[in-house]
């Protein structure tokens, strides 16, 4: 009896020792992606993750940040991948050893907000360092996300362009993402620049309006990286490299294609022409 009592107690032990074992597997079936706030606040990835788990049954989660925060985030060896909207930063990360591998992913463009009087008039504007340098000129506020950011870099080579270096009163530096910016621009009835995606998806534009689009200086691509395994190899590299391909993959540039927010694509696959997200109507 004795006897038939251990053997039965060894094998609920072991049935139990390979449950637990099998659950600790399946958590450690994800990976943390460091990304920006245009790709989450957007809904892109409410949209992307729930297919890519159901492909390759792996997770995906997002620390959503400032671009530059992301490369940091990624440098330190605390992500096991990047998706983020600087090509001149990712190319300079693989050039320091940091990534193996880029790979443009996919592309949306940056417009540019502001009230609906307009007044500093950059509706009549052809371009859009014509457009900074009215607002610069009547010094109409300008919010500005003042964190290193994807989108926030952009916008100071727009300003360099333009021969504007903003400051004083009339130029506020946030240190925030981009839907907070976007409320905060509101709030000041200012002027701001923003990739297309979050402005469509905001919700409290009040009197804020698009003035500005469809200048080829507004085009805003989109980059995969996979962290060089030799310099961070306690990273999850096979698993991150599987979201990175599937991202290049057809079935994840379709998924990338399909998603819509009221209406309208809000991010376009590497592979396509940027001819038809240049235009889009107001949220």
């Amino acid at each position: 009896m004795m006897e038939r009592f251990l053997v039965f107690a060894t094998l609920a032990f072991a049935t139990l020792t390979l449950a637990g074992i099998s659950q600790a597997q399946a958590s450690d079936d994800y990976i943390v992606l460091a990304s920006t706030t245009s790709t989450e606040q957007s809904g892109l990835f409410g949209h992307l993750l729930p297919a890519f788990a159901e492909a390759s049954g792996i997770r995906v989660r997002v620390v959503a940040v400032g671009t530059g925060q992301a490369f940091e985030i990624a440098r330190r060896g605390d992500a096991d991948s990047l998706l983020v909207h600087d090509t001149d930063g990712e190319e300079r990360f693989v050039a320091e050893g940091f990534a193996a591998e880029r790979a443009d992913v996919m592309a949306n463009d940056f417009v540019i907000i502001g009230p609906g009087h307009d007044p500093a008039g950059i509706a009549k504007a052809e371009t859009v360092v014509d457009a900074l340098a009215r607002i610069a000129e009547t010094q109409a506020p300008f919010a500005s996300r003042g964190d290193d950011s994807g989108t926030h870099r952009a916008e100071q080579r727009l300003w360099e362009a333009a021969g504007v270096d903003p400051g004083g009163t009339w130029y506020r530096e946030l240190g925030s993402g981009m839907g907070q910016t976007l409320n905060t621009t509101a709030a000041m009835d200012a002027y701001t620049m923003s990739d297309r995606a979050t402005w469509v998806a905001f919700e409290n534009p009040q009197n804020l309006t698009l003035l500005l689009e469809g200048d080829e200086a507004l085009f805003n691509p989109y980059g995969s990286l996979l962290i060089d395994p030799q310099r961070h190899p306690h990273l999850k590299h096979d698993l991150a490299e599987q979201w990175h391909r599937w991202l290049l993959s057809a079935d994840g540039q379709q998924a990338i294609a399909d998603f819509t927010v009221k209406g309208q694509q809000l991010f376009f696959p590497s592979a396509n022409s940027m001819s038809g997200s240049m235009s889009g109507s107001d949220p």
